[in-house]
């Protein structure tokens, strides 16, 4: 297994729906959180995106120099940045942070935030989007393409200067639900990426994005974005899950659900069906899986609660299902960081995590006419 953690770029805090003992995004803070996870030896550690959250490539490329070894997953957003300009910042940020990029593809699924950005596209039009810039994004990071005309997107003469450390390229991740989504997972990205549903939800995702891949002929992998409450026994585990929202009331609950229902996200839809907007008898939804988060955070809204033990079974049972790489977070983040790595780690065979490569300074080049270079004389 891969183990990634979260950075908490939209605040942090004890409990969800109050400013009370809530923790800002200081960058001080952030570079707490960072460091904690590069010493405690998670493979790397994602940052989220969207109008709540300060921006992800800014935020990463100031961890870059207080972290060693972490690999840090951000988003690239399809639609909101031209694909040629992408690959140089990717191309960039990797070769600064020595071969430490990972690369979050977000379609997005909030059409009001898509229009505050200047995307006034239908949820499969976008998808289409994100088809013709992976398209041009890969061949430009390869040097194989330098000219594409499609219905949303065209570049002339489009290259990268300088390459990746990381060859062909960063290693790309999607999350989505949708056929859609699937559709451009099977044929362009690495790792394919889920919220935490029930394991049999989980494993049918799986079968189809593999089937979709084969026939594209690809292989993909598959990781899980969750959240994790962990404690010394499981009844203290819920414990714990029930005071972090302890502050949430209905008004809360309907102030988020009203927001949520505007998403065309086939994955928050799937996110809200599960707690039914904590109608139901039960926020545990399947053998400790918790629904609680949902009722007011967009996005990753389940979480695995129990002790140490329980949450490395339950991971198992998803491992079998096809994940072997999970996103997780607690909060806060920074305490928490720690209590998994110290006591869920030991439970679960970890992958090795990968050292940092390090980068040629082909960047010192002169250039003439931004277009040549010159040769040495002799």
């Amino acid at each position: 297994m891969e183990i990634f953690w979260f950075i908490p770029t939209q605040g942090d805090g004890h409990h969800l729906a109050t400013a009370h003992r809530m923790r800002g995004t200081a960058l001080s803070y952030l570079i707490q959180v960072a460091q904690a996870v590069d010493r405690l030896g998670f493979h790397g550690a994602l940052l989220p995106t969207g109008l709540a959250c300060e921006d992800a490539w800014v935020v990463a490329s100031a961890l870059i120099p207080v972290t060693q070894q972490l690999r840090l997953l951000v988003a690239m957003r399809p639609g909101v940045i031209a694909p040629s300009v992408a690959a140089r910042m990717a191309a960039t940020f990797d070769r600064l942070s020595e071969g430490r990029l990972l690369l979050n593809v977000v379609t997005g699924g909030n059409p009001e935030e898509a229009a505050s950005e200047g995307v006034f596209l239908r949820h499969d039009e976008r998808y289409a989007v994100t088809d013709e810039f992976l398209t041009i994004w890969r061949g430009v990071m390869t040097g194989e393409l330098e000219d594409y005309a499609g219905q949303y997107l065209q570049v002339r003469g489009a290259r990268l200067p300088y390459p990746a450390v990381q060859q062909p390229y960063p290693a790309l991740y999607l999350g989505g639900s949708s056929e859609a989504a699937m559709v451009v997972a099977a044929r362009h990205i690495d790792v394919y990426l889920t919220w935490g549903e029930p394991v049999h939800a989980v494993a049918e995702k799986v079968a189809r994005v593999r089937e979709l891949a084969a026939a594209a002929g690809r292989e993909l992998r598959f990781g899980m974005r969750i959240h994790v409450i962990i404690r010394e026994t499981t009844a203290r585990a819920w414990e714990a899950a029930e005071d972090l929202i302890r502050y949430v009331d209905h008004d809360a609950i309907a102030r988020s659900q009203s927001q949520l229902a505007r998403y065309d996200s086939v994955g928050q839809q799937r996110m809200v069906a599960l707690h039914g907007g904590g109608q139901g008898e039960s926020l545990e939804i399947a053998p400790n899986l918790w629904a609680g988060v949902g009722l007011v955070r967009s996005g990753a809204g389940t979480a695995l609660v129990g002790d140490s033990r329980v949450v490395a079974e339950r991971m198992r049972e998803y491992a079998d299902a096809g994940i072997d790489t999970f996103i997780l977070s607690g909060y806060p983040h920074l305490e928490e960081a720690y209590r998994v790595a110290e006591t869920l780690f030991p439970s679960l065979p970890l992958a090795d995590r990968p050292k940092p490569r390090q980068s040629a300074s082909v960047a010192a080049r002169p250039v003439t006419g931004n277009e040549f270079r010159p040769v040495a004389r002799q």
